[in-house]
């Protein structure tokens, strides 16, 4: 019998369908994965914007995380918005009942208008519990200020994320889409290897980004599930958002920022 490559989702849902588990399980699919998910939020938006978010309870993400694991078990995990302290309690206490691989988390802070979106509390929580147990991390600008406690500019990407993967003892991927230039520059961090990785593309003019983040982690949760290099899964991983965006420019979607096209080449 053949075996699927296994990606678990803990996320909040967009009833947009353009992030969070919505885009998780396309990204995953894409990539040649089989995507199970774990939510924890329930968000109302669409490409203007979020209307409002029911938070799931901590007992139910912990049902629905030990439900995967228990009986499919998983080859990677993708974590994305975890909302409180007391959630990312939760999520730690059941991952360590299991000791999966390969834990890439997306860590969702600061929305692109700069707003803070957890609590101070929840994201000392995050320092102290949940980044330590995690493979890699994807933090944007913003994020990896908030994480190091630094100003963090495009001259210094490569040891801002060497800083913060000797703070935290992770791997990091560090995201540029917050600088406005014609280049856009990603940098990785092997914490495994100590190696600093490079990833250049030009800068696609489209408000039709809406996703990006979600995608970009749970794609490289995709590739190392298959087995790939951290460093070949981001490759991989960059490259696909590239296409995808390049390929979702030329779609409208609702009012706002549209999604990426997560199955261009299909």
């Amino acid at each position: 019998m053949k075996s699927y490559y296994k990606v678990l989702s803990i996320a909040g849902s967009d009833s947009g369908g353009g992030a969070g588990i919505q885009a998780d399980i396309k990204s995953i699919s894409a990539n040649g994965g089989f995507a199970t998910t774990a939510i924890t939020a329930i968000t109302a938006q669409n490409t203007l914007g979020v209307n409002s978010i029911f938070p799931i309870s901590e007992a139910s993400i912990q049902d629905q995380i030990h439900a995967v694991l228990s009986d499919i078990g998983t080859d990677a995990v993708k974590i994305g918005m975890l909302h409180s302290s007391a959630v990312i309690k939760t999520v730690v206490e059941v991952l360590d009942q299991f000791q999966p691989k390969n834990i890439v988390l997306d860590p969702v802070m600061v929305a692109t208008s700069g707003d803070q979106l957890i609590e101070d509390e929840a994201v000392e929580t995050l320092k102290s519990l949940l980044i330590p147990k995690t493979r890699v991390i994807t933090p944007n600008i913003p994020e990896a200020q908030l994480l190091l406690d630094q100003e963090v500019h495009e001259e210094n990407l490569g040891e801002s994320a060497r800083l913060l993967a000797e703070k935290f003892n992770v791997s990091v991927v560090l995201k540029a889409g917050h600088i406005d230039t014609q280049v856009l520059k990603d940098v990785l961090y092997d914490n495994e290897n100590h190696t600093l990785t490079e990833f250049t593309n030009p800068k696609i003019d489209t408000k039709n980004t809406h996703g990006t983040g979600c995608s970009l982690s749970s794609s490289i949760a995709t590739y190392l599930a298959r087995g790939f290099s951290l460093k070949k899964a981001t490759k991989k991983s960059i490259a696909y958002i590239h296409e995808a965006i390049a390929a979702g420019a030329h779609y409208q979607l609702g009012k706002g920022n549209a999604p990426i096209h997560h199955f261009y080449h299909h």
